[in-house]
């Protein structure tokens, strides 16, 4: 009995997650919509005056400066970064990740929904050396919006496609994790480093010295991450790291991981990533020529996306299953794979954010078609994700409701 409820409460917070998860992904949507039209009216300037607002935190000798759509980016966006890291722990000690046979297809998808969307964008932009700053545009995927868009099916979606879908998120969440900390960090600073180094030393000894209260780990990772923010890293990864460092388990058996993720998932999942969206989505079209969409960074972003990811996916799924180091999930047609392979395609919040610092310095002349590109590319890809997903999916069984499992 009691080795059955820590199991009961993962399956029950994965499924919290992935409810969460999909009404996020409507919210994303409606704030995303409303940034693009007041962009394109007359409360632009409004709009403008908010996101570049000066915030300033001094504490000491340290200060914080930076226009209120950092703070956004780099603050906010480091609890989001929290909140994946808690689950990528929880899904590898004990969830969908924790066994070698499971993580293999999952692992051999992402891989190729990175690798494929990469050369693409590569391929269009290699002769441009700013351009190529943002060739990881197009390998991320937004879990919220590729969750709703499976939701919207209900009962027709079998369990262990939409479990092949979060695992193939989950590890797009990894690599974009890597991606930021080798490509987009700055000059780095050697005190600033020493401090988070120190801060994140300590947080492991709290772990290993069995310390359970995540009060503790938070005001660490408050530390962390301002050492990190200054030391040049990115420092949305000092989110990660200090997650990684919150007990799985204590010696009664309760999770203080899973409490701390079920108390952030309802706020960065409704609350956060809708305004970050709001706050990066805001793409003026004032102006917009054929010139803008036929830009190669905007075709790179947009075919990597919408091409490159299902191509990448399905290919390295079904080589990985033709050489039989991987089985493809009970109940799920290769079509089925297919349109979550384009769903996946819908990068926006996590291609946004990319974009934000591939092009932060030097590339602001391609903020626009990096933009176009994610927006055109995400939207295409859900239609298309749709479309097969609609026809593929087995009717619903009469009298089930629309959205039971």
């Amino acid at each position: 009995m009691s080795t059955s409820r820590p199991a009961n409460r993962l399956a029950s917070a994965v499924r919290q997650f992935i409810q969460l998860e999909s009404a996020g992904g409507t919210i994303l949507l409606i704030t995303a919509i409303a940034a693009l039209v007041i962009a394109n009216s007359p409360l632009v300037g409004y709009y403008d005056t908010l996101i570049d607002t000066p915030v300033a935190v001094q504490i000491g000798a340290l200060e914080i400066n930076k226009p209120l759509l950092l703070w956004i980016n780099d603050g906010l966006m480091a609890v989001f970064f929290f909140l994946i890291g808690l689950e990528v722990k929880r899904e590898f000690l004990e969830g969908e990740l924790s066994s070698p046979a499971q993580i293999i297809l999952p692992a051999v998808g992402a891989l190729g929904g990175m690798v494929v969307p990469a050369a693409i964008y590569i391929a269009l932009n290699g002769d441009d050396a700013v351009a190529m700053d943002g060739w990881a545009i197009p390998v991320a995927t937004d879990i919220a919006f590729a969750l709703a868009l499976l939701s919207a099916f209900g009962s027709r979606v079998p369990l262990t496609l939409k479990v092949f879908l979060l695992s193939v998120a989950i590890f797009d969440d990894l690599a974009a994790i890597v991606i930021i900390a080798v490509f987009y960090s700055d000059a780095l600073s050697l005190t600033p480093m020493v401090i988070g180094g120190s801060a994140l030393v300590l947080a492991v000894l709290m772990n290993r010295l069995g310390v359970t209260r995540t009060s503790a780990y938070v005001l660490l990772g408050i530390v962390l991450w301002a050492a990190v923010l200054k030391s040049g890293v990115h420092a949305t990864l000092a989110g990660v790291l200090i997650a990684l460092c919150v007990p799985m388990r204590d010696a009664k058996g309760q999770s203080p991981l899973l409490n701390l993720e079920h108390d952030l998932h309802a706020p960065v999942a409704l609350v956060i990533l809708p305004i970050f969206a709001f706050a990066n989505a805001g793409l003026s079209l004032a102006g917009l020529s054929p010139d803008d969409i036929l830009h190669p960074v905007t075709l790179g972003v947009l075919a990597g996306l919408v091409i490159g990811k299902p191509l990448g996916i399905m290919g390295f799924v079904g080589a990985a299953i033709a050489v039989g180091i991987a089985k493809r999930p009970a109940g799920v047609s290769w079509t089925m794979l297919f349109g979550v392979s384009l769903a996946c395609g819908i990068g926006f919040t996590m291609s946004l954010f990319i974009a934000g610092l591939a092009f932060a310095h030097g590339g602001s002349g391609y903020f626009i078609g990096d933009r176009i590109g994610i927006l055109i590319g995400s939207v295409a890809s859900a239609a298309l994700a749709y479309a097969v997903l609609h026809f593929s999916l087995p009717a619903r069984r009469e009298g089930a409701p629309a959205d039971s499992e």
